[in-house]
Protein backbone atom coordinates (compact mmCIF):
# COMPACT_ATOMS: atom_id res chain seq x y z
CA UNK A 1 0.00 0.00 0.00
CA UNK A 2 1.24 3.68 -1.14
CA UNK A 3 -0.05 6.32 0.18
CA UNK A 4 0.37 9.89 -1.74
CA UNK A 5 -0.34 13.53 -0.17
CA UNK A 6 0.49 15.95 -2.99
CA UNK A 7 0.44 19.71 -1.44
CA UNK A 8 1.95 23.14 -2.87
CA UNK A 9 -0.72 24.94 -5.02
CA UNK A 10 -2.10 28.19 -5.50
CA UNK A 11 -2.87 31.14 -7.12
CA UNK A 12 0.14 32.71 -9.34
CA UNK A 13 0.39 35.13 -11.72
CA UNK A 14 1.70 34.40 -15.44
CA UNK A 15 4.92 34.10 -15.65
CA UNK A 16 5.26 33.06 -12.16
CA UNK A 17 6.58 30.11 -10.06
CA UNK A 18 5.23 27.23 -8.01
CA UNK A 19 6.69 23.74 -6.69
CA UNK A 20 4.02 21.18 -5.76
CA UNK A 21 5.43 17.67 -3.55
CA UNK A 22 3.94 14.95 -3.23
CA UNK A 23 5.09 13.12 0.16
CA UNK A 24 4.83 9.22 -0.22
CA UNK A 25 4.34 6.91 2.92
CA UNK A 26 4.25 3.24 3.00
CA UNK A 27 6.88 2.27 0.37
CA UNK A 28 10.06 3.38 -0.10
CA UNK A 29 9.94 5.95 -3.46
CA UNK A 30 13.40 3.99 -4.72
CA UNK A 31 11.13 1.04 -5.50
CA UNK A 32 8.04 2.95 -7.00
CA UNK A 33 8.11 1.75 -10.89
CA UNK A 34 7.30 5.62 -11.33
CA UNK A 35 5.91 8.50 -9.79
CA UNK A 36 4.87 11.46 -11.22
CA UNK A 37 2.32 14.05 -12.14
CA UNK A 38 -1.18 14.31 -13.83
CA UNK A 39 -3.28 17.45 -14.40
CA UNK A 40 -6.97 17.46 -15.29
CA UNK A 41 -8.33 21.39 -16.13
CA UNK A 42 -12.44 21.57 -16.07
CA UNK A 43 -13.92 20.26 -19.24
CA UNK A 44 -10.44 18.73 -20.70
CA UNK A 45 -9.08 15.13 -20.50
CA UNK A 46 -6.67 14.28 -17.52
CA UNK A 47 -3.30 15.11 -19.13
CA UNK A 48 0.76 14.05 -18.34
CA UNK A 49 2.67 16.64 -16.58
CA UNK A 50 5.95 14.45 -15.94
CA UNK A 51 7.06 11.01 -14.97
CA UNK A 52 10.28 9.72 -13.56
CA UNK A 53 10.69 5.99 -13.45
CA UNK A 54 12.67 4.27 -10.85
CA UNK A 55 15.47 4.54 -13.10
CA UNK A 56 15.56 6.28 -16.55
CA UNK A 57 15.07 9.62 -17.61
CA UNK A 58 12.03 11.92 -16.86
CA UNK A 59 8.78 12.13 -19.44
CA UNK A 60 7.27 15.12 -19.78
CA UNK A 61 4.31 16.20 -21.49
CA UNK A 62 4.76 18.67 -24.38
CA UNK A 63 3.29 21.46 -23.13
CA UNK A 64 5.56 22.01 -20.16
CA UNK A 65 9.15 21.11 -21.63
CA UNK A 66 11.46 23.18 -21.10
CA UNK A 67 9.24 24.66 -17.68
CA UNK A 68 8.59 22.00 -15.43
CA UNK A 69 10.85 19.74 -13.83
CA UNK A 70 10.16 16.63 -12.16
CA UNK A 71 12.71 15.64 -9.15
CA UNK A 72 13.01 13.33 -5.89
CA UNK A 73 14.41 13.30 -2.72
CA UNK A 74 14.87 9.59 -1.72
CA UNK A 75 15.83 10.65 1.83
CA UNK A 76 12.53 12.54 2.36
CA UNK A 77 10.27 10.09 0.18
CA UNK A 78 8.85 13.00 -1.84
CA UNK A 79 8.95 14.16 -5.52
CA UNK A 80 8.38 17.62 -6.23
CA UNK A 81 7.54 19.38 -9.47
CA UNK A 82 9.08 22.84 -10.08
CA UNK A 83 7.29 25.18 -12.23
CA UNK A 84 8.41 27.75 -13.95
CA UNK A 85 6.98 30.53 -16.60
CA UNK A 86 3.39 29.59 -15.34
CA UNK A 87 0.71 30.15 -18.09
CA UNK A 88 -2.89 30.25 -17.60
CA UNK A 89 -3.61 26.97 -19.61
CA UNK A 90 -1.31 25.34 -16.69
CA UNK A 91 -4.37 25.88 -14.25
CA UNK A 92 -5.40 22.74 -13.50
CA UNK A 93 -5.55 20.33 -10.12
CA UNK A 94 -2.74 18.57 -10.34
CA UNK A 95 -2.56 15.02 -8.97
CA UNK A 96 0.59 12.65 -7.74
CA UNK A 97 0.42 9.15 -9.25
CA UNK A 98 2.45 6.09 -8.29
CA UNK A 99 3.05 3.06 -9.41
CA UNK A 100 4.03 -0.45 -7.60
CA UNK A 101 3.49 -3.97 -8.05
CA UNK A 102 1.15 -4.00 -10.40
CA UNK A 103 -0.90 -1.26 -8.77
CA UNK A 104 -1.79 2.78 -8.82
CA UNK A 105 -1.93 5.14 -6.46
CA UNK A 106 -3.05 9.28 -6.35
CA UNK A 107 -2.84 12.11 -4.32
CA UNK A 108 -6.00 13.98 -3.35
CA UNK A 109 -4.91 16.68 -5.68
CA UNK A 110 -3.96 20.32 -5.31
CA UNK A 111 -5.47 23.49 -7.23
CA UNK A 112 -3.09 25.60 -9.65
CA UNK A 113 -4.23 28.25 -10.83
CA UNK A 114 -2.52 30.73 -13.13
CA UNK A 115 -4.39 34.38 -13.33
CA UNK A 116 -3.37 38.17 -13.08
Amino acid sequence: QVQLVDAGGGLVQPGGSLRLSCAASGRSISILNYMGWYRQAPGKQRELVATMPRSGIPNYGESVKGRFTISRDNAKNTVYLQMNSLKPEDTAVYYCNAAFAGRTYEGQGTQVTVSS
